[in-house]
């Protein structure tokens, strides 16, 4: 099963935070989607989403890789403390408008940055206000800041009901694999670790480096976590 060869620019301007990012439309549809999004430095032409959204997209999903609102915003630089809840604001938005276009259940995933936002917004979500995540994809989820273990970034984890897998490299100074597994214990939905050994925080994906076989493997972890 193949995608389409070039992903087309997508963008939602009737919502507030707009929807902005690159659709990749599969050859044969199974009525799914996966909303992907980058980490703190990054957007979403990150080589580590275009690849996990192509492998994807071939499996028959449909991706939209969107930009953050604060990246849409400024094309540069990092967060401000105060952008996350504007953040899960724009992930909130990307997930309804793919929901509406797939048909179907809808994913959502994110780097670092990205993953913690997104894992935030299942967290924070009531009876009122639902997000309709079928499951999380969280890539290199920055545990903590670099050398400094003690500033755990898990306070939202005792609320995380959507399954989840993690995707963690054994080199991660956001998070050692050890980290990970007991921060795990908090959730009280499923979860699963995928571990990319001698991986840093970018999971191979650095320059023109590759972990080629990682989206597939991504693929179906995700999948036989469901």
């Amino acid at each position: 099963m193949s995608a389409e060869s070039s992903p087309q620019v997508y963008t939602d301007v009737s919502v507030d935070p707009f929807v902005r990012g690159f659709l990749h439309r599969p050859e044969r549809p199974n009525g799914q989607g996966l909303v992907l999004t980058h980490g703190a430095g990054s957007n979403c032409q990150a080589p580590l989403l275009i690849a996990v959204a192509e492998s994807f997209s071939s499996a028959g999903f449909l991706v939209l890789r969107c930009d953050l609102p604060f990246r849409q915003d400024r094309p540069y630089g990092p967060p401000s403390p105060h952008d996350g809840k504007r953040d899960r604001a724009g992930l909130q938005n990307a997930v309804m408008a793919l929901r509406n276009l797939a048909g179907g259940p809808v994913f959502l995933g994110g780097h670092s940055y990205g993953g913690r936002q997104a894992s935030m917004l299942c967290a924070e979500q009531t009876e009122a206000k639902l997000v309709p995540v079928r499951a999380l994809l969280l890539m290199s989820y920055p545990l903590h800041p670099p050398r400094k273990p003690a500033q755990l970034r898990t306070q939202h984890f005792f609320d995380l009901r959507t399954p989840a897998l993690f995707v963690q490299g054994t080199r991660d100074p956001f998070g050692t694999v050890e980290e990970i597994e007991q921060a795990l214990k908090l959730i009280p939905a499923r979860t699963k670790l995928l571990t990319v050994d001698g991986a840093g925080h970018d999971l191979g994906f650095k320059g023109k480096s590759r972990q080629e076989g990682l989206p597939g493997t991504v693929l179906a972890e995700l999948q036989s976590l469901l």
